[in-house]
């Protein structure tokens, strides 16, 4: 088993959790700006104002980028920093700030690979009704347009969303996210049936206004299914589940793979959730299916954590508890590595498209030693189990590329600062970076293309 020669190693970040703003960056507001202004949504009601200053400070993070070795970087574009109102007038600020990190990259050696929406929905469109509103399909596709025009020149990789199954259902199903809506179940599906939308109005405008050939796909997650053994009854059991929508409560029906990848890449929504749902469900013409499945060229997917199974003696399949103990990360997430393996490997073969690993990675209890450096042991455990069954996967399936969550400490949504992903700590005082061992560490794996692993 090995890695193919061109395998692309990265970090993914997202714009609100790193950039910050200033009074002179044309930025409008976005949902979470609004949100996080409301004294008790975020964690000690901190705000995302500076976060890593990464406005300010690009370069710095790109050679930190450049010196761990690393091929490609995919980050998000704040839809409001590049259009303040969300369609309409450009904020040229905005426009420079995101060409001159593009360049800055390339010069560095680091291939971009662009985010349109990682839940940055600007605030003015929100008032409009957002991803209720079936105009946001044009909205979205504007933006794609401003997007290819001014950077397709330099960048041959995008994503079109991130995340659906969390901007809808953790921001309008749950209300744990911005905008903190607990919208009726008919409201969720028009919403998500909208994102699709959306998604397909911005492959559409990338294709038309494009520059140069370029790659275009859509970043999904979801928790993955893993059979407790290889006999093929438990592997038939965790396929089955894994594109299943019964898992799941009414109250978190988002969180399920079928239903966002299915009509992108099979040009349909699930039987089972069709079913299910049908009550809830908005009208659903041939004219939105053809457009949500413009064809893509790559397909992303976040993987962090999954849950076993086994077929059980009535043939139906059965969910395997973890033993007492079973190790969590920092945010409690179950270490699971096998079902990185698993999952992508199902997503192959129902979906059959080259693949990125979007995000993959952990929270740990990090901090400053008295030594002056940051010990994370086991975030490098958990990369390096990790890490081990993308191999694997990698050696079966056309997966071209593993981008780490994520190179530096920054703002995690509703838990403020408490919550430490990266591999290179951040003071939030002083915005001193320090690479974390695990930052070395990765630094080798890429350098040897996973053969030290």
């Amino acid at each position: 088993m090995e890695f193919p020669k061109n395998f692309l190693w990265g970090t993914a970040a997202s714009a609100y959790q790193i950039e910050g703003r200033d009074t002179n960056d044309g930025k409008g507001d976005h949902i979470w700006n609004i949100y996080e202004r409301e004294p008790g949504h975020i964690y000690e009601n901190q705000t995302g104002d500076i976060a890593c200053d990464h406005i300010h400070r690009f370069k710095e993070d790109v050679a930190i980028m450049k010196k761990m070795g690393l091929k490609a970087y995919r980050f998000s574009m704040d839809w409001s920093r590049l259009l303040p109102e969300g369609t309409g007038r450009v904020n040229e600020t905005g426009v420079k700030f995101y060409s001159d990190l593009i360049d800055e990259l390339l010069a560095n050696g680091v291939e971009p690979f662009i985010t349109m929406y990682h839940w940055e929905l600007p605030y003015e469109l929100y008032k409009k009704g957002g991803w209720l509103n079936r105009d946001i399909a044009e909205w979205f596709g504007e933006y794609a347009k401003l997007i290819a025009e001014r950077f397709s020149d330099r960048v041959k990789y995008f994503f079109t969303l991130n995340e659906p199954q969390c901007f809808v259902g953790l921001g309008y199903l749950r209300g744990e996210h911005a905008p903190g809506v607990k919208a009726p179940l008919r409201d969720t599906f028009e919403m998500a049936h909208n994102a699709l939308r959306a998604h397909g109005r911005a492959v559409q405008m990338l294709r038309a206004y494009a520059k140069q050939p370029i790659e275009v796909g859509f970043a999904p997650t979801c928790g993955m299914c893993y059979p407790e053994t290889e006999k093929p009854e438990d592997i038939e059991a965790a396929r089955q589940m894994m594109f299943s929508m019964s898992l799941q409560p009414s109250d978190n029906w988002t969180w399920n793979v079928a239903w966002w990848s299915d009509p992108v890449l099979l040009g349909h929504y699930p039987e089972e959730g069709l079913r299910l749902y049908e009550p809830y469900l908005p009208k659903i013409t041939d004219a939105d299916m053809k457009l949500i499945s413009e064809p893509l060229d790559i397909y992303g997917q976040n993987i962090y954590n999954g849950r076993c199974f086994r077929m059980g003696p009535d043939g139906k399949p059965q969910e395997v508890t973890r033993p007492l103990g079973a190790p969590k990360t920092a945010v409690g997430w179950p270490v699971t590595p096998e079902c990185i393996y698993w999952g992508l490997k199902y997503l192959d073969e129902r979906y059959h498209m080259p693949m990125y690993l979007t995000e993959n990675g952990m929270a740990c209890h990090d901090c400053i030693s008295l030594d002056g450096k940051v010990h994370d042991p086991n975030r490098i455990d958990f990369l390096a189990r990790y890490l081990k069954q993308v191999k694997r996967a990698a050696s079966e399936i056309d997966l071209r590329g593993y981008f780490e969550w994520t190179l530096l400490d920054n703002f995690e949504w509703n838990k403020g600062y408490a919550e430490r992903f990266g591999l290179v700590y951040v003071d939030f005082e002083t915005q001193k970076r320090i690479w974390k061992d695990s930052a070395y560490w990765y630094a080798d794996v890429v350098k040897e293309n996973g053969a030290n692993l």
